[in-house]
């Protein structure tokens, strides 16, 4: 039985189709974690705890794409049931890779990978969280970066406005004084497009941006796709190249059926 904790705001952690990789990120906070468990109640986080409190929850971070029609349903509870709704990473915020299924035939799948498809009950796409419900914030990222977890839980309990990075992951680059490998290397790097948070973790090992934390505010994705060509991607290659971890984000999308 759960400790009572009055007063405290409620948080849950919601999982849908996902690799809980984001969730084992709360986890990994490790001591942080201790101060965001004193100061709220962890009613539903069953990566976590078996302890399971009912609602309505003040904070609910729901990591995962909707892809089967029980979550279609389920998340329309969860919002329900949510003062404050964070999609975290991104198969919450752009579908994840799961979403390489929008682009063919998932029938055709389900046949060829299952002995007994008609067991499986899938939708045709995988899709955001905010493609169904309202989100109030979206944190990117694959898997999201802790300390922007800590960052938003913290300015939640304080009642401000959570200070995340709106800039491209090319800044991050510079600001840890990374060579850019599109430049020195010819590396295929999605960074000029690619929203920044993730600590700058490829660029340093001299490999290109993979696109992870989704697409920046206003990405010229045309003109990175050109560059790419240049280097010698041909069209599959750049068609590939945005059909990664945030392949359904409009934008990605968008480019890579360009490319077709």
């Amino acid at each position: 039985m759960a400790a009572k904790t009055a007063g405290k705001p409620k948080l849950a952690v919601w999982k849908f189709s996902s690799c809980d990789g984001c969730q084992l990120s709360l986890l990994d906070c490790e001591d942080e974690l201790l101060d965001v468990v004193g100061a709220v109640e962890i009613a539903y986080f069953l990566e976590a705890t078996r302890a399971k409190v009912a609602g309505p929850y003040d904070v609910s971070l729901v990591e995962g794409s909707v892809t089967t029609p029980e979550e279609a349903e389920r998340i329309q509870t969860i919002r329900r049931q949510s003062k404050v709704l964070i999609s975290i990473g991104a198969c919450a915020t752009a579908g994840g890779i799961q979403a390489l299924k929008n682009f063919a035939d998932v029938a055709d799948f389900v046949t060829a990978v299952y002995a007994h498809p008609e067991y499986i009950e899938t939708l045709a796409t995988a899709t955001p969280i905010a493609d169904h419900v309202p989100v109030d914030l979206e944190l990117r990222g694959c898997p999201i970066n802790k300390a922007q977890l800590l960052e938003v839980l913290g300015a939640f309990l304080a009642g401000r406005k959570p200070n995340l990075p709106n800039h491209g992951q090319c800044m991050e680059c510079k600001q840890a004084g990374t060579v850019c490998v599109m430049v020195t290397k010819g590396e295929a790097c999605l960074g000029p497009v690619t929203h920044a948070g993730c600590g700058n973790v490829c660029p340093p090992f001299a490999r290109g941006c993979f696109g992870c934390f989704g697409p920046k505010e206003n990405p010229n994705t045309a003109a990175l796709a050109a560059r790419l060509g240049e280097l010698g991607l041909d069209k599959r290659q750049r068609r590939d190249a945005f059909r990664g971890f945030t392949a359904a984000a409009p934008a990605f999308r968008k480019e890579s059926e360009t490319h077709e």
